[in-house]
């Protein structure tokens, strides 16, 4: 069975027996629990202690769903919202809208913002179909999805009354408390926990992402094994060369050392811009803090080499890159033959799309690294349900490991509460009057 694989052979990187050690070290501190942020070490062994009894009970209530609604609305914002989304958009047909026949539900997101127009959009466009709800918050008050919630939850209510709402909508929360968990219990939905030691970025392997990937058809018992075989992959006790993650982990954070300070994260599948975007906050979230920590920036690549393509080959030497790559799709398409050849392609004439992007990778990778650029290339596989689930853990044991390197507590996100503190004061929650007479002074 083909495994994630990590190439840093383009990053001019050795890695001392030193830094081995350190990334050793991390990483055992990870596995024992007793680094900073302990109290959020509950994925590192998540996936081993999924359950088939979990597993059928997240089928269950999927199918349930499935059975009463054309169109699910996830509501959640942050890590409650783009693991879904990124393991979702990864396994989804980009066109999906255009088929008149659907086999499955669709999963549409809100809450994720407070556009106005994005959620009138939404409502306007779930009239013509059946709808439930899928609402993701451990307290039910932070603002995005809590308004989100009142907006669907009455749509909900006023089409089916509250009974059948009660049918319609499923709670993922805290356990025992919280303003969703109240509401949950006397409402009668069924609820699912996100776990107290589980913190949002890294909860795509609990019911957060779990149930609405269910619900769209992705093969979430895969998704788990995959995460599983990554699990091994990282364990204590396995070769620092033998564990990628402790192995990017260590390059990046040599890198950074070295003077490099935005990391871009691209690939050459569309599909996979939400992985981006999931990346990012995990990252970004969890390194940049205590002034440290490697900006996380995405391309879609060849897309953007026609936009930040001159950049990344000239601009600022500070970039470092990480390209995923999965194997080629079953499905090809082949350049044909044309006879006039007016725009010179002839010399493409039976070669495969994937071919054809496989050297614009290729191609792109030497031009980077000569321009300054070093490269990691995480090759993924097929992608389907199980190499997703690796890449995800993949991604977050590197992003523990490398938190502990760069000397920070990765489980943290004390900077958030700076702007919420503002957002509250200006919109006149109580308790924040003094602070909204101050800032309304600044403005």
């Amino acid at each position: 069975m083909e495994t994630l694989k990590l190439d840093i052979s383009k990053t001019g990187v050795a890695v001392s027996a030193a830094m081995q050690a350190k990334a050793q070290a991390a990483n055992a501190l990870l596995e024992s629990g007793k680094g900073a942020g302990s109290d959020f070490l509950g994925w590192v062994h998540l996936p081993s202690s999924i359950s088939e009894n979990e597993i059928d009970a997240i089928r269950k209530e999927a199918a349930k769903l499935r059975s009463k609604a054309d169109v699910v609305v996830c509501i959640g914002i942050g890590g409650s919202y783009l693991g879904a989304k990124a393991v979702l958009e990864a396994m989804s047909d980009s066109f999906k809208f255009l088929h008149k026949k659907r086999t499955e539900p669709v999963v549409v997101f809100a809450g994720q913002n407070i556009s106005e127009d994005y959620t009138h959009e939404l409502l306007e466009a779930v009239k013509e179909y059946s709808i439930a709800a899928i609402v993701i918050s451990k307290s039910g008050t932070t603002t995005e999805p809590a308004i989100a919630f009142r907006l669907i939850k009455a749509e909900i209510e006023k089409r089916y009354g509250k009974q059948e709402a009660a049918e319609r909508i499923v709670a993922i929360t805290d356990k025992a408390r919280g303003a969703l968990k109240t509401l949950a219990d006397n409402e009668g939905y069924p609820t699912f926990v996100i776990p107290d030691d589980v913190g949002g970025r890294f909860s795509v392997l609990t019911p957060v992402g779990l149930l609405p990937l269910a619900v769209a058809g992705v093969d979430i018992a895969a998704l788990v094994r995959g995460a599983q075989e990554m699990e091994k992959a990282t364990a204590e006790g396995v070769a620092f060369k033998e564990n990628p993650a402790a192995v990017y982990a260590a390059v990046r954070n040599i890198l950074y050392d070295g003077g490099k300070k935005i990391e871009i994260l691209g690939s050459y599948e569309p599909k996979l811009q939400y992985i981006n975007e999931w990346w990012k906050q995990l990252y970004g979230e969890s390194e940049g803090k205590e002034g440290k920590g490697l900006f996380p920036a995405s391309v879609d690549f060849t897309a953007d080499l026609h936009s930040m393509g001159q950049y990344i080959q000239q601009g600022e030497r500070t970039l470092l890159e990480t390209v995923v790559r999965f194997a080629a799709d079953p499905d090809q398409l082949t350049v044909p033959h044309d006879d006039v050849n007016g725009d010179g392609l002839n010399f493409l004439e039976g070669k495969t799309m994937d071919f054809i992007n496989r050297q614009a990778m290729d191609g792109t990778l030497l031009a980077h690294v000569e321009g300054g650029v070093p490269n990691l290339i995480v090759s993924a596989g097929e992608r389907n349900a199980r190499t997703l689930g690796e890449l995800i853990y993949f991604f977050e044991f590197s992003c523990g490991l490398s938190g502990y390197l760069l000397g920070v507590n990765p489980f943290d996100q004390p900077g958030v509460e700076a702007y919420k503190k503002n957002m509250f004061a200006l919109l006149g929650k109580p308790g924040y009057e003094e602070e909204a007479e101050k800032l309304r002074r600044k403005l």
